[in-house]
């Protein structure tokens, strides 16, 4: 087992002996399954809720929005409280919102649980990345990030299917796959310990992270608010970490809007089924937990940006054959390019910004990143649903789904790429800090 291991992820294999590492794994079962057991049954929901498809998809958004101001919050939780509270807290609440779906076709009450589901999720996925970074540095870190995303592409693999089957038998048996999330937050509670020196500049493995000149002199205390908040908004300032933040909300934006349309393609356009449309997520996730094994060994071998550029591309090349997919079977197909080059990006992005700060302002760092990727994957659905609306009148449904998604596949490229020249994604092909990570 180990070697296969070494094989698949390379010499930081060894990140999976780490007991404390494996508890944010099982977590991260959890954390993709939001949105991906919803976006399969999203054409199925319609009836249930009376409500357009374009309505529908709005629980996707309302799923994503919390995030963008909580977030921020969470991580200051974390910083101050500890990761496990925070982490616990959001699992609980994560799953009772998700199960109380099952009892309700109000369609505002849905939206109103898909809200207090977002507000959970803030404690979930933001704080599993910065934990992960309390734990590793440097190819190490980026090397179990990566086994960390295997791991929620197992989730999206099992849990979109699931769902595609389940709502064949009733729509509300869907949200009942939500209830994993509880006993997930207990074996947490019970087994996961704080990495030990938070705050003082070191990693769990030994290895010294990068650190920020302010966060060092301030005494390395957690808990610093005014002290920590400082420091965290002068290293946002500076516009190569401003532009890494803002470009992590370009894989979030193509992934939501891959979410939000692959039902409607496969259903409505093509014929197909929601099975089918769970298939392909499934797919998607397979591809995305493959390439994601192989971060580590990126980073180490060519760094961070242009492997993320290259990312952005496939996954943009995946999208666009989604749309101008002429068969189910080819759509399914899409799904391979789309997962791979998204999670792989996002990946690197996530690595990036844990690299790019101290224990102190780790948890800040991260939670503001993932805040401004939550505007991405909220914006998708509202932008991608007003722009085909738009369209639909003068060239019909179909073409206008098309052409909007091929649009967005186009802008993910432009805009990516650009703010990938203006960033700092943190390391060189060395593994080693650039000059803001090691400095700011």
């Amino acid at each position: 087992m180990s070697l296969s291991l070494d094989r698949l992820v390379g010499d930081d294999a060894d990140v999976l002996a780490d007991r404390d590492f494996r508890m944010l794994l099982l977590a991260s079962l959890i954390s993709p399954m939001g949105a991906s057991v919803v976006s399969p049954v999203v054409e199925s929901l319609t009836g249930p809720y009376g409500v357009s498809t374009a309505e529908a998809a709005l629980l996707l958004s309302a799923f994503t929005a919390p995030g963008i101001v909580l977030i921020p919050l969470s991580g200051v939780l974390a910083d101050r409280y500890g990761r496990k509270p925070v982490l616990v807290s959001g699992l609980a609440l994560f799953g009772l919102a998700g199960v109380a779906l099952t009892l309700t076709t109000d369609f505002r009450v849905a939206l109103g649980l898909r809200l207090l589901q977002g507000v959970g999720y803030t404690g979930i996925g933001p704080i599993l990345i910065t934990a992960t970074g309390d734990l590793f540095s440097g190819a190490r870190e980026s090397a179990a990030q990566g086994v960390r995303f295997t791991a929620v592409g197992a989730s999206l693999t099992v849990f979109p299917f699931l769902a595609g089957l389940l709502v064949a038998f009733a729509w509300q048996y869907p949200f009942a796959l939500y209830a994993a999330a509880l006993p997930v937050a207990a074996v947490v509670w019970l087994r996961f310990e704080e990495p030990a020196a938070l705050g003082q500049g070191d990693t769990a493995d030994g290895d010294a992270s990068a650190t920020d000149g302010d966060a060092a002199g301030s005494g390395g205390e957690r808990g610093d608010g005014r002290g920590g908040v400082r420091t965290l908004l002068a290293l946002a300032s500076d516009p190569r970490v401003a532009a890494t933040l803002v470009g992590r909300a370009v894989p979030g934006f193509l992934w939501f809007g891959f979410l939000t349309y692959n039902s409607i393609v496969v259903v409505r356009l093509l014929g197909g089924t929601p099975s089918a449309a769970g298939a392909l997520v499934a797919v998607a996730s397979v591809s995305s937990a493959v390439a994601t094994t192989q971060a580590g060994r990126i980073t180490a071998r060519f760094g961070r940006p242009a492997p993320t550029f290259a990312a952005l591309v496939v996954a943009a090349g995946g999208l666009a054959g989604l749309a101008l997919a002429p068969s189910v079977p080819v759509a399914l197909a899409a799904g391979v390019p789309v997962g791979a080059g998204f999670s792989v990006s996002l990946t690197l992005y996530r690595s990036a910004l844990t690299g790019l700060a101290s224990d102190d302002t780790r948890g800040g760092l991260v939670s503001l990143g993932e805040s401004i990727g939550r505007l991405g994957s909220t914006g998708a659905p509202v932008a991608m649903g007003a722009a085909v609306a738009l369209l639909a009148d003068a060239a019909g449904y179909a073409a206008a789904v098309r052409t909007v998604s091929v649009a967005v596949a186009v802008g993910v490229v432009a805009v990516g790429g650009t703010l990938l020249l203006v960033g700092d994604m943190g390391v060189d092909a060395d593994g080693e800090p650039t000059a803001t990570a090691a400095n700011d």
